[in-house]
């Protein structure tokens, strides 16, 4: 597919996506495209965290697609997308709370690994047999292991995709040995199962599906390891020994906070994020079957997938990270839009106490990003407040009476949910998308 850039004036109606990074998102790459504003982005998505961070060749501790150019998409624009489906074609997965072995990386594992005995960086790897030392670099053939699973399971899913199963040590080395059948990997993949390792250390546990995208949003303005393209992990880069590294300005200038890992990012919701280079690049991965807020292990189940997105640029988007518009389901109690038979009781209030005007309201989700959930909080707060032209004092008050914060990703993604004015959200042209997701 062609190249996205200047000259390049067909728009399509839609596009298939197929094709990954190498972990690292590049504002000088090639993208797909241009896609038409309004238009669609069907893309097959391949498993994130724990294969990419087994398969040291990757640059980025995940593998996403190749970011797609949106027309009409400028620099302080952005770019609201409509989650349309997503759905698990992965049959089964594994995960688990992991540790970084000493030797095997340039200062951080999700992005430099590491060949301790031949000392090569990005070592391209094979599998031999199964288990945690069964990726071995090409060169000497010594066991990479830029990660070991301290306590992890494999889970395999019901062919309905609502329920997945923990399995015995037996079960996980059966599913090992056709690894890359039950993960699903898409054809481009270029990253190890981890199904290879074969964990079984919580067998016999039934949880409970409900898929999300934990990558979702669009191109930073410098080339950044994917998974580092938010406040918390992006934080590892700041004087990073590898090639990679930034200062702390870089990072707040470049990253769009497309690593967020954020449950309420499934089908139905609509998620606003910031353009920072001509075209957007839209880029998804790293969905999830399921997870708990805060994924507290550092790791949930990663698995693949297909989504389909319908994109549609907002002229003038006036802040540098994603807005988030979450399912009624998703919100917390005190966010979620008043019923009729309480704003009549609100009327009757009003009518009592000579008030004039009931303030419309809607729910909005900022989300906030920095290397701890404390400044993560802060920053949400400030993008609140930016976002509405109010004071943080106000934005703490609403989201107290009307709202709450809610943990995305330790250490630090978080959610400042709460009941916007209506007239605020219509001022910076997000209204109307509160008012198709609510039913205002």
């Amino acid at each position: 597919m062609p190249h996205a850039n200047k000259t390049d004036t067909t728009a399509r109606r839609s596009i298939v996506v197929g094709t990954f990074t190498n972990s690292v998102l590049d504002p000088d790459a090639p993208m797909l495209g241009p896609v038409e504003d309004g238009g669609t982005i069907i893309a097959n998505t391949a498993p994130g965290c724990w294969g990419p961070m087994i398969t040291p060749s990757l640059r980025g501790g995940h593998e996403v697609t190749q970011p797609v150019f949106i027309a009409g998409a400028e620099v302080g624009d952005g770019v609201a997308i409509r989650i349309r489906d997503i759905t698990v074609t992965s049959i089964a997965t594994a995960s688990g709370h992991d540790s970084s072995p000493e030797g095997f990386c340039l200062g951080d594992p999700y992005v430099a690994g590491r060949c301790p005995t031949c000392d090569t960086i990005w070592p391209e790897t094979h599998i031999e047999g199964i288990g945690q030392d069964s990726v071995k670099c090409d060169v000497c053939g010594n066991a990479v292991t830029p990660f070991q699973i301290v306590h992890g399971y494999t889970v395999t899913f019901d062919d309905t995709r609502t329920v997945g199963l923990t399995l015995p040590k037996a079960a996980a080395e059966t599913i090992a040995q056709q690894a890359d059948h039950y993960s699903a990997l898409p054809d481009a993949s270029r990253q190890h199962s981890i199904l290879n390792f074969a964990p079984s250390d919580m067998p016999g546990t039934l949880v409970r599906m409900r898929p999300f995208m934990g990558q979702l949003g669009t191109c930073p303005s410098i080339a950044m390891p994917d998974s580092h393209n938010a406040g918390d992990f992006g934080a590892f880069l700041v004087g990073a020994p590898h090639a990679y590294s930034l200062t702390s300005e870089q990072l707040a200038q470049h990253k769009t906070d497309g690593h967020m890992d954020i449950d309420a990012v499934r089908a139905g919701a609509i998620l606003v994020c910031p353009v920072k280079v001509k075209g957007a690049g839209v880029y998804m991965g790293d969905m999830h079957a399921g997870q708990g807020d805060g994924e507290i292990a550092g790791h949930t189940m990663d698995v693949a997938g297909s989504v389909t997105l319908q994109v549609e640029v907002v002229k003038n988007y006036p802040l540098d990270g994603p807005v988030l518009f979450p399912l009624v389901e998703d919100l917390p109690p005190m966010a979620r839009p008043f019923t009729e038979a309480e704003k009549a009781k609100g009327q009757r209030l009003a009518d009592k106490w000579g008030v004039s005007n009931i303030e419309p309201l809607a729910p909005i989700s900022v989300i906030g990003t920095a290397a701890n959930l404390n400044d993560a909080i802060e920053n949400g707060l400030a993008r609140a407040a930016k976002l509405l032209s109010v004071t943080v004092a106000e934005i703490r008050n609403r989201a107290t009476v009307n709202g709450a914060i809610e943990i995305g990703r330790a250490p630090g993604v978080i959610q400042v949910t709460f009941l916007a004015p209506l007239a605020k959200l219509d001022a910076v042209g997000l209204g109307d998308y509160a008012r198709e997701q609510y039913q205002l």
